[in-house]
């Protein structure tokens, strides 16, 4: 099956995520790989990586996702915050909710991904006005540094060549 990856990425970790589906799908079903693009559109199969901002997909995959019909679609992505399956699984629900009805979705995997510091710096400061809170986001912050890592890349191996098959 022809298949592309298509993805947008802030801090690198969706990116990670897009090389390694490419290191575990056949390249020589591959027709795209790279930022969101027309040529990305040409395959059956579309695995769509994006970046979590503000509770969905970045702007520019959610306008990507938009354009798509008739299409297989496997959503994966990162988000900063979280590590519960549960609040993963709302995202992706909210990124799913607005693909076109033509489209089926094929698969989605997402995970949490590392932030850059000047978030950790922004919770620092927010410590002074909200210490509780402000404790539990920087010990999230720090769980974060070490994704996506390998068991994350291992499951979206997986998952993917479960879809191509």
């Amino acid at each position: 099956m022809k298949y592309s990856i298509v993805y947008s990425s802030r801090t690198g970790n969706t990116a990670l995520l897009a090389e390694k589906l490419a290191d575990a799908l056949p390249a020589e079903e591959r027709v795209y790989l790279g930022g969101p693009d027309p040529r990305g559109e040409a395959a059956e199969l579309i695995f769509t990586g994006f970046w979590t901002d503000r509770g969905g997909a970045d702007q520019e995959s959610a306008a990507f996702l938009e354009r798509l019909h008739n299409k297989k679609i496997f959503l994966f992505g990162t988000a900063g915050f979280g590590g519960s399956q549960s609040y993963f699984d709302q995202i992706l629900g909210r990124v799913a909710a607005r693909l076109d009805p033509s489209n089926t979705l094929a698969g989605s995997f997402l995970c949490q991904g590392r932030m850059p510091p000047s978030v950790r710096q922004r919770y620092e400061a927010m410590a002074v006005r909200q210490p509780e809170q402000a404790r539990e986001w920087i010990e999230n912050f720090d769980r974060a540094l070490t994704h996506p890592n390998e068991e994350d890349l291992k499951r979206l191996g997986e998952l993917a060549l479960n879809v191509m098959s």
